[in-house]
């Protein structure tokens, strides 16, 4: 048997059948012992953990950040425009200002309102209820346009490069899957899957890059190394797209990554996702019964701080791998077909180097880590629409139904906003590659999510009404900006007619710079709407106020060796940058 060959061959296909049934098995035996563990355990045990331990914690942030826009947008932006949305992934320092900012504040929260809080329960105590209850709906709204339509869109595009399926089928048949596993499996299912996805895909993905390279140098992954920087240095007209930063206009990734704002972009998005969202937050601050604060408060900053190195691999394991993708479609015999100026083939730059380089039946084990990572993903935002809809919306108008009744509705909001994922899926392939559209949707959001936590934290003088109004009107002006990119082809049509000769300001201006201004606009109207509705509480006042002793607990909860570490992380992020500059 040619065991390099570059068709998935029927020891693939063992392994693949042979992974499954085990993975059926190890899930099954996982839920069951989980049952007999819960029993007597009360919500918040479950839903929050007990008390995990540091290096728990910082890979627990990591599994949850790795989706399926790595697995093939990453990977496909590298191939297209290189190391340009390395932004979003050198970000470790990021998840340093969770541990050393937001964790103290989040603790203060949860000490003063006697649980641990959610981001929903935040909004609705700082402002108000409607501010709460429209950050579920801005949830399932986002749900809809980042994360059944781009989990399913990535399952299409892998099979489809990978085994041949046509896309269609990869896609639906991924949601059915899903569908199925979500009914029997539950939220433990979706742990189990995360563990077991966790280490194939970081070792597969770093076999990818490793026997990539050696590929590319004709046995030397040095030699390859340098070939694949020689390659994407002569890309995009000599410009090339081994650079963090493009600063010339002539420079064709200029238009879309202009200068240095691109810095300031991500910065915004990464602060929203790494510092204001549940996904991440809940991994962050686990129960905390019987602990006092600076104990929680060093757990959760070395979670952060872990999580900060971790960080530091996707972009090796998926976007460099794209780069190494594009230098070898450039070299005879290699496998590898690609037109850079089709994002549905760059979209294909991972699964063609699965397919191309990875020896027969690790095409399989990798296959696997994959489909669980999509499983897993997707079965994820299946449990969280059914509660972000029954829990926010239906419990509240029908009280009183039976349990049944509230699981069966749950499951028709999540075939609702499923259905019009797919509808949505049309729409978001004709708006680029993967991961930047993935980004530019983020960007519309990320402003008024950044503008009202970040006040209602630090500013005692902004109101409810301004933090209610904040949220919603942000949120609002980004989708007006997302439906004018639909119908101009994000800015880059010729619109005939006095409305939109009068906009051009609003629907032609780059997505980051519209994103650092509409985050001004946000903050500045919240300081207005402050100074004519009424002053928040005192007990609003109060829930962010640090006492004497809660400083000396923060002093307490960190060492020299913490910032040691802390350093370690921003001098890595550092010389990334300084190597890609």
């Amino acid at each position: 048997m040619n065991w390099n060959t570059n068709e998935f061959v029927w020891l693939d296909w063992a392994v693949l059948a042979v992974g499954i049934i085990a993975i059926v098995i190890a899930i099954y035996r996982s839920i069951k012992k989980d049952k007999e563990k819960m029993k007597g355990a009360d919500s918040q045990d479950y839903l929050f953990g007990k008390g995990e331990p540091w290096y728990i914690i910082g890979a627990a942030i990591f599994a949850a950040n790795i989706g399926s826009e790595h697995l093939v947008g990453l990977a496909g932006t590298g191939a297209k425009d290189g190391v340009g949305m390395a932004h979003w992934e050198m970000q470790g320092w990021m998840i340093l200002i969770l541990g050393w900012l937001f964790v103290p504040f989040y603790q203060l929260l949860n000490n003063k309102m006697g649980k641990i809080i959610t981001m929903p329960d935040f909004l609705k105590f700082r402002y108000t209820q409607r501010t709460g209850s429209w950050l579920s709906i801005i949830t399932l709204i986002a749900y809809v346009l980042t994360k059944v339509s781009v989990t399913a869109f990535t399952g299409g595009i892998f099979f489809e490069y990978l085994l041949g399926l046509p896309f269609w089928y990869g896609a639906i048949g991924l949601i059915a899957i899903t569908a199925v596993f979500t009914v029997f499996g539950g939220m433990k299912g979706v742990m189990t899957l995360s563990a077991i996805q966790t280490p194939i895909l970081i070792i597969g993905s770093f076999l990818v890059l490793f026997l990539g390279l050696n590929m590319l140098g004709g046995g030397s992954i040095v030699e390859g190394w340098n070939q694949m920087m020689d390659a994407c240095n002569k890309a995009h007209n000599g410009f090339g797209t081994t650079h963090m930063f493009h600063t010339n206009p002539d420079d064709p990734m200029y238009p879309q990554f202009p200068g240095y704002v691109v810095f300031l972009g991500a910065s915004i998005i990464g602060f929203w996702y790494w510092c204001t969202d549940q996904h991440i937050v809940q991994r962050v601050l686990g129960q905390t019964k019987g602990e006092d604060n600076a104990t929680v408060m060093k757990r959760a900053r070395r979670g952060a701080i872990a999580a900060g190195y971790f960080k530091l691999l996707p972009v090796f394991m998926f976007l460099i791998p794209g780069m190494v993708a594009y230098a070898l479609s450039l070299k005879t015999g290699s496998g590898i077909d690609m037109d850079i100026n089709n994002s549905h083939d760059t979209d294909g730059a991972f699964a063609m180097m699965v397919k191309n380089i990875l020896p027969a039946g690790i095409k399989g084990l990798v296959t696997i880590g994959f489909v669980c990572a999509l499983v897993a993903s997707l079965a994820a935002f299946f449990n969280s629409c059914a509660t972000l809809f029954t829990e926010d919306f239906y419990k509240p108008m029908k009280k009183g139904m039976s349990e049944s009744h509230y699981v069966f509705v749950g499951r028709i909001a999540t075939v609702v906003v499923v259905l019009l994922g797919l509808a949505w899926m049309p729409i978001m392939m004709n708006m680029g590659n993967l991961y930047s559209y993935l980004q530019d949707i983020q960007s519309l959001i990320a402003p008024a999510m950044v503008a009202v936590f970040t006040l209602g934290i630090f500013s005692k003088r902004i109101t409810p009404k301004a933090g209610e109004w904040g949220l919603i009107g942000g949120f609002l002006i980004g989708m007006l900006r997302l439906l004018t990119n639909v119908v101009t082809n994000s800015g880059k049509a010729t619109m005939d007619g006095a409305f939109w000769e009068y906009t051009t300001w609003f629907w032609q201006t780059n997505w980051l710079i519209f994103e650092v201004w509409l985050l001004v606009f946000i903050i500045i109207a919240m300081f207005v709407i402050s100074l004519f509705t009424p002053k928040p509480s005192a007990e609003q006042i109060e829930a962010i106020t640090f006492t004497g002793s809660y400083k000396k607990s923060i002093r307490e909860s960190w060492n020299a060796w913490d910032v040691v570490a802390t350093l370690g992380v921003v001098a890595l992020c550092a010389a990334f940058y300084i190597y890609f500059w």
